[in-house]
């Protein structure tokens, strides 16, 4: 799936386990439950993507995009608050 481009869609409880996510694009996606573990989204840009849960430790994501607030996705692990 490298360099798909998803846009104004929901992507809600997708399995992306394992997949090969990098270069893509999720522009304006709600991913509510969306799986991800052990996948490689290395450069892809999540900057417009909401609801996300990626954990940092189990996926390739160098170089990924991100913005604020949705950064917050990849720390739910940890159960901090974040204000």
């Amino acid at each position: 799936m490298k360099k798909t481009v998803f846009f104004d869609c929901s992507r809600r409880n997708v399995d992306f386990e394992e997949a090969d996510l990098s270069l893509a694009v999720f522009g304006n996606c709600d991913l509510l439950n969306a799986s991800f573990g052990k996948s490689i989204i290395e450069k892809t840009d999540f900057r417009s993507a909401r609801n996300y849960f990626i954990d940092p430790e189990m996926n390739k994501i160098k170089g990924a995009r991100f913005s604020w607030p949705g950064v917050s996705g990849l720390l739910n692990k940890y159960g901090i608050s974040i204000e």
